[in-house]
């Protein structure tokens, strides 16, 4: 069942999973599966997300960013690093959490991205059963990495622009780099490639994590062993006497204009376990104001320390973007703007569930490497991190070029009458870190964020976005649909922007693009690594089973786990997770088999 009030007499439960998002819902539905006759608790501050059409349809996942009911706006301090502005970080706030309102991107890390991650039990080889697990691949190619029996399908969709795509990986050759397959078989490195989404090729949904765990489930009937209570949000774990996680308190989400006043707790027990699902951002706050964290947070925030882990909050990672936004040729059905700018009608599109909703705008991208000639241009700084961290690693791309048929933002902002590309950048390892605390004991207290953005001490970050600008700017002047960049650009020197053949920088142009950088970079809406799983000495806050250390009963299972950053998306590791975490946790609850 799916409630915004606790079923009258329910004092305890045996799991409780604060937090019904990508990995939450994973895990709900696979120990309600395995012992039907224990009660799972799900705590969700969102609402549901049953036929929401900006949830079903991914051509409207923009419009998610712009409510309160659907999305958390985490806005940082003022950073120096990156001009003195502030970071705005999205995160899901509804059932299925970043699965539900992300861009619906098919992306999966490299080989060497979990290796990395040096935990027992989370290499490549022993992670590929739960990668297959949760996928149902749809597509041309065939490789053994995929799953294909899985719920969540991963399809080309049921629309496209294939001029814009071909146009897009021919100027990416002409760059230099192949088109492979599939640049999603973990393996595949320095190429272009078709892209898939979370869509199914019957429907044309997304497949988010209450779409294909949850409410199939519940809509059956068969299982009655999982309660889902939204619009509440979890104030803190309940830890008694002997360091074990014994229950949760929570409270009515205010946002939702409850008839509860979000003054008004309730504390609910849990029999068997507590594991905390809601996110990067949102896990720390929970483990800080439980008293579960470092100990002079907590104790500049009053709050009784219970476990002292100075990792809680810290190491705050994500995938750092610019964007390279393109004057077109496109019409407006070769645009997925169209449906949100008004050169479609919207309406009729939902009346008629027009192929173009299924569509994200995503049909190619690429992951890349320098050239030789490339890293004989870097700086000192880059160039020592290229030596240390990739050059002998070639299963690591150093950036991500990413092709949109439309704007990444707001499309009403820009002129009407017009078409626009974007060619998304990223580095999928800053070495940048920041942090999320707690200020006080309450949850309208302020919180202490820094994204850290281009804040590592040699620059190299800085260094390694500018080089991927050139890169996307490179392509872009080789595209025949585009008109010319829309976005601000760096101030680079007259002529550079319709240069022919390979566009040569001057020592003014290259700091006038790091500048740039600076004033523009921005999230990708990845963020990972603020309760990261290793070895406490090492700022770990959980062990290889996901145990929060110090405390028993206690698990954390969603991104804010992952100890390094891998060079995609994150949602397929986030269903990894929840599927990994699952296994572990039945297998420990003596459940069975997942």
């Amino acid at each position: 069942m799916i409630t915004s009030e606790l079923p009258t007499g329910l004092e305890e439960v045996d799991v409780i999973i604060v937090g019904g998002g990508t990995a939450g819902l994973i895990v709900a539905a696979r120990l309600a599966d395995t012992e039907p006759q224990s009660t799972i608790l799900v705590i969700e501050g969102g609402s549901g997300n049953y036929r929401a059409p900006t949830i079903v349809h991914p051509a409207l996942y923009r419009a998610n960013f712009a409510q309160r009911n659907t999305s958390l706006m985490y806005v940082s301090a003022r950073e120096e690093n990156v001009a003195d502005r502030s970071i705005v970080v999205a995160a899901g706030s509804v059932l299925g959490g970043g699965s539900s309102v992300n861009g619906a991107i098919y992306a999966r890390a490299q080989q060497t991205d979990y290796d990395a991650w040096a935990t027992k039990g989370w290499s490549t080889d022993e992670l590929i059963p739960f990668l297959k697990k949760f996928e149902n691949f749809n597509a041309q190619t065939r490789g053994d990495t995929h799953g294909y029996d899985g719920p969540t399908a991963v399809s080309d969709g049921r629309y496209s622009c294939p001029l814009l795509k071909d146009d897009f990986v021919s100027a990416v050759e002409q760059s230099g780099l192949p088109q492979v397959e599939d640049l999603q078989d973990l393996v595949s490195n320095n190429a272009v490639s078709a892209a898939h989404r979370y869509v199914s090729a019957e429907t044309g949904e997304r497949q988010n994590t209450a779409l294909t765990y949850l409410h199939p489930r519940l809509q059956s009937g068969v299982t009655k062993n999982l309660i889902v209570l939204v619009q509440s949000q979890v104030t803190k774990i309940l830890i008694d006497d002997t360091k074990r996680a014994s229950g949760v308190e929570f409270r009515a989400n205010p946002v939702f204009g409850s008839t509860t006043s979000s003054s008004l707790r309730t504390t609910i027990k849990s029999r068997r376990l507590v594991v905390v699902s809601a996110g990067t951002l949102g896990t720390p706050q929970i483990l800080e104001r439980s008293g579960i964290g470092g100990s002079d947070i907590l104790t500049q925030a009053e709050i009784p320390v219970t476990a002292d882990l100075p990792g809680v909050g810290n190491g705050y990672q994500d995938h750092h973007m610019v964007l390279g936004t393109y004057n077109s040729t496109l019409t407006p059905a070769q645009s997925v703007d169209s449906v949100i700018n008004g050169a479609l009608n919207t309406t009729e599109l939902l009346a008629t569930n027009a192929n173009i909703l299924s569509w994200n705008g995503v049909d190619a991208s690429s992951k890349i490497r320098p050239s030789q000639e490339d890293v004989a241009g870097f700086k000192p700084q880059l160039r020592k991190v290229w030596d240390q961290s990739f050059a002998n690693v070639p299963n690591k791309p150093l950036g991500s070029l990413v092709l949109v048929a439309g704007v990444l933002g707001d499309p009403t902002a820009y002129p009407k009458g017009h078409q626009y590309f974007t060619i998304g950048c990223y580095s999928p390892y800053p070495r940048s870190r920041g942090h999320v605390h707690i200020t006080g004991p309450e949850m309208g207290d302020s919180l202490d964020f820094k994204t850290g953005f281009l804040s590592d001490e040699d620059g190299a970050d800085v260094q390694t976005l500018a080089w991927l600008y050139k890169k996307q700017r490179e392509v872009a002047m080789k595209m025949k649909f585009q008109l010319g960049p829309i976005s601000p650009e760096p101030l680079f020197a007259k002529g550079l922007a319709v240069a022919d053949g390979k566009i040569q920088y001057s020592p003014d142009d290259e700091l006038a693009n790091e500048q740039w950088v600076r004033e523009n970079v921005n999230t990708a809406y990845h963020p990972m690594g603020t309760c990261k799983m290793g070895p406490i000495e090492e700022k770990g806050v959980v062990d290889s089973s996901l145990s929060v250390y110090g405390i028993k009963g206690l698990k954390v299972a969603d991104m804010s786990i992952a100890p390094e950053n891998v060079s995609a998306n994150t949602m397929s590791t986030a269903l990894l997770i929840g599927e990994k975490a699952a296994d572990i946790f039945i297998k420990e609850l003596g459940w069975g088999h997942a």
